[in-house]
């Protein structure tokens, strides 16, 4: 059975078996209609379907009238951020971001340069029997063209974001191992870097589109980056998933510093600085809480997807928020994960922390989780996280994602994925020996 992927993260399939010619120009069609006429940016990452799936897409939104604006390889916050700088009516990103070479996918935005709200999206589904009834005449089609500065754009922004001292960090000269996956960060992430005055050591940063493991920022993915990172003596890791919206770390000792950690320290830098309220999502690690208390600030959480993150965001005036899946987003520059963004505030919380990448680890809450995934092609997802919820209806949980539940010691959370057809599970132990129990417990739950 082809597998295609709705959500609000976006229109993702297996190209050859779910996202095909067809199916392409069904939702890109769908989205012009629901844009209306204006210009739209397109941008993608490097796997090889990308030019397949661009050449389709621009072809659909040109014979639907609307202009395009191609600003080439770059990472999906990169697109994000023109369709405001450019005052365009929409964008899309093809990428499939963490998924493997075989996936590719459209990723949808709104008129603020936002990915689609629940209720934009839905919208546009209603469109999608009627949308490829009707196309323009020859003299009615848009046009395209490319534009050069959308990357120059985004990365200038990012240098200047507020409490980023740069003369103090080009003085630093962080030792960095950089690992983009040979994904659309390639290009962008080393030259980032070297402008903070980084001595840069690259690993798979090539354009050819062939990721070299598989694409998710796991540390078990990232074997042979923690090992080159102890080898070439780096202060730090850097690692970039293939359309550079999640980061993730890795220590001078060649261990993980936590995905988790991307966005509790950036929260602990933010809020060191500024007052304020934190969104995160529901999969993401109590250490957001314990930072956050630690300000008197408050944290509230959103169902997973960014767009859902976002909405939540706005409604409380956050000023940080992302998921612990490696995503920080920071809406002084925009409402998006960005890994610039992540990336330049980390490095400038370990400068000014003032030690070793390990001890600055250390310097965080200490959580453990373990994250696993339960084929859910032949099962009933639904029926499974109904059951589970019954089971724990007396606890303290929360069903706005599946099935999320809070005990003293540990949490889990478990939904259905927006991106695959898995089961995510979730689990976070405050004692590491507890970790593998706790976890075991939960997935016999799910397939029994």
């Amino acid at each position: 059975m082809p597998t295609l992927m709705v959500s609000v993260s976006g229109i993702r399939g297996i190209i050859g078996d779910g996202l095909d010619p067809d199916t392409i120009v069904k939702y890109t069609s769908a989205y012009a209609d629901f844009i209306g006429k204006g210009k739209i940016v397109i941008g993608r990452d490097t796997r090889i379907t990308g030019v397949m799936v661009e050449n389709i897409v621009v072809g659909t939104l040109l014979a639907k009238g609307n202009d395009v604006i191609d600003i080439g390889i770059c990472p999906t916050p990169t697109v994000l951020f023109n369709v405001k700088k450019l005052n365009a009516s929409g964008g899309i990103v093809i990428t499939a971001s963490h998924n493997p070479n075989e996936w590719n996918a459209l990723k949808l935005l709104n008129l603020d340069g936002e990915f689609m709200t629940p209720e934009e999206n839905l919208k546009m589904l209603n469109l999608l029997v009627k949308s490829t009834k009707k196309y323009n005449t020859w003299n009615q089609l848009g046009k395209c063209k490319f534009y050069e500065e959308g990357l120059k754009n985004h990365f200038d922004e990012v240098l200047k974001l507020k409490y980023i001292d740069l003369p103090a960090l080009r003085k630093r000269k962080f030792k960095v191992l950089l690992d983009c996956v040979n994904g659309a960060g390639y290009k962008v992430m080393p030259d980032l870097l070297k402008e903070l005055g980084c001595d840069v050591i690259t690993m798979n940063c090539d354009d050819n589109g062939i990721f070299p493991r598989l694409p998710e920022p796991l540390p078990e993915n990232l074997t042979e980056v923690m090992k080159a990172v102890k080898d070439n003596k780096a202060e730090i890791g850097i690692v970039v998933d293939p359309d550079v919206d999640r980061i993730v770390f890795i220590t001078e000792e060649g261990k993980p510093f936590g995905e988790e950690n991307s966005i509790t320290n950036v929260v602990k830098f933010i809020l060191s600085k500024q007052k304020g309220n934190v969104t995160v999502n529901l999969s993401t690690t109590r250490g957001v809480d314990d930072v956050a208390h630690e300000f008197g600030c408050k944290v509230f959480r959103a169902p997973v997807g960014e767009a859902n993150v976002i909405k939540k965001m706005k409604e409380v005036n956050s000023i940080i928020g992302g998921e612990g899946s490696g995503g920080v987003i920071l809406p002084e520059l925009q409402y998006a994960r960005d890994a610039l963004v992540g990336a330049v505030l980390t490095l400038q919380h370990l400068l000014e922390f003032g030690g070793k990448t390990s001890e600055f680890r250390n310097s965080l809450p200490q959580y453990y989780n373990k994250k696993i995934k339960v084929d859910s092609e032949n099962k009933n997802a639904n029926e499974i996280l109904r059951r589970l919820t019954e089971k724990y209806k007396d606890e303290n949980i929360n069903i706005d994602d599946g099935l999320r539940v809070d005990f003293i010691d540990h949490w889990f959370h478990m939904r259905k994925s927006n991106t695959e057809p898995i089961i995510r599970c979730i689990v976070e132990v405050n004692d590491f020996k507890k970790l593998d129990n706790y976890t075991n417990k939960y997935y016999e739950e799910i397939i029994s």
